[in-house]
């Protein structure tokens, strides 16, 4: 059973202010994925019915971000409150996003556009990553002790350091707070290890059962990859049972964030992990990535269409990967 969302929702810091939220979403060719997004702008508008919500995407899926933010300039509002709808600062929150948005800021200045900060690893959503995996244990058919049980956690993989590292916080804080025996990281691209590798690994340490726990938002060609991987270790080690935990997806505690995240940048509470962030700082194996110039790299795939608006599949293609 799911939490129910305890949250209050922002109100307008005055009555002059006509504030406008903007959701931005990364985008996918999978007509899934984009809805389950469409789906957390809705609940967000029954959240804020104080603001204008609108939502858009960085890549292939239309609307697009500037779209968004264009509909609510239209609708005449003072100011814009720009969400990531991301869970980790990569180069998409550390980079892309902020290129959208300071361009529109810099056409608009009339307006007062603020950006805020990742969802990043929260309490609600280690609460509503334990519920999702409460949800597999319910689900499967024999009785198994935690003690007894790994817990893979996934993350998405990119090439930031810091931004993969949090997927290992998250999963420690949930080995530890929820009693299991042992728990591994690992990741659907970009970076290592992959999840078969991972798997491969895992099914070495003697534990009777491995719970597969994608630390995603939304469904989509990974996701779906990621529990392809967990059926072939599944059929490769018949002895250990592999259970395949759902994602995050519209918990009522992930809404609880986004509106916190809204929340926090009426409070002025917009900083990152900027200490650790390889444009800033000379993260190892990173350091020429120190001082990159902002910019953009979606032009090419900018509201490009999802899979259904072609009639067919790009199989193999998960994701495109930027390098500064």
């Amino acid at each position: 059973m799911t939490q129910a969302s305890v949250s209050s929702a922002p109100a307008p810091t005055s009555s002059n202010d006509r504030i406008g939220v903007m959701i931005c979403g990364h985008g996918s060719r999978d007509d899934a994925a984009v809805e389950e997004f469409n789906r957390l702008a809705v609940h967000l508008r029954e959240r804020l019915p104080d603001f204008m919500v609108e939502s858009g995407f960085l890549e292939f899926a239309r609307p697009i971000i500037r779209t968004g933010l264009d509909t609510l300039k239209a609708a005449g509002v003072s100011r814009i409150l720009a969400v990531p709808g991301m869970l980790f600062a990569a180069g998409h929150v550390k980079n892309d996003l902020p290129w959208e948005i300071n361009s529109f800021a810099a056409e608009n200045p009339d307006l007062r556009v603020e950006f805020g900060r990742e969802l990043g690893i929260d309490p609600k959503l280690l609460k509503a990553a334990r519920a999702r995996i409460e949800e597999a244990e319910a689900a499967a058919s024999t009785p198994v002790e935690r003690k007894d049980t790994l817990l893979m956690a996934v993350g998405r993989g990119t090439n930031d350091s810091d931004a993969n590292s949090n997927i290992s916080k998250v999963a420690r804080m949930l080995w530890e707070g929820m009693g299991f025996g042992w728990a591994e990281v690992s990741y659907s691209g970009v970076t290592s290890p992959l999840v078969d590798a991972g798997l491969s690994h895992a099914a070495k340490l003697g534990y009777r059962r491995i719970i597969v726990f994608p630390y995603f938002l939304f469904t989509g060609i990974l996701v779906r990859r990621i529990y392809d991987w967990a059926d072939a270790a599944a059929a490769a080690h018949p002895e250990i049972e592999i259970l395949k935990a759902p994602y995050l997806s519209d918990h009522p505690l992930v809404i609880d964030s986004f509106v916190e995240r809204v929340t926090d940048i009426l409070a002025g509470n917009t900083a990152m992990n900027c200490q650790l962030c390889k444009y800033r700082e000379q993260v190892i194996g990173f350091e020429g990535d120190v001082g990159a110039v902002q910019a953009g790299h979606h032009h090419h795939v900018r509201g490009a269409g999802t899979d259904g608006d072609h009639g067919h599949h790009h199989h193999g293609h998960g994701h495109h990967h930027h390098h500064h």
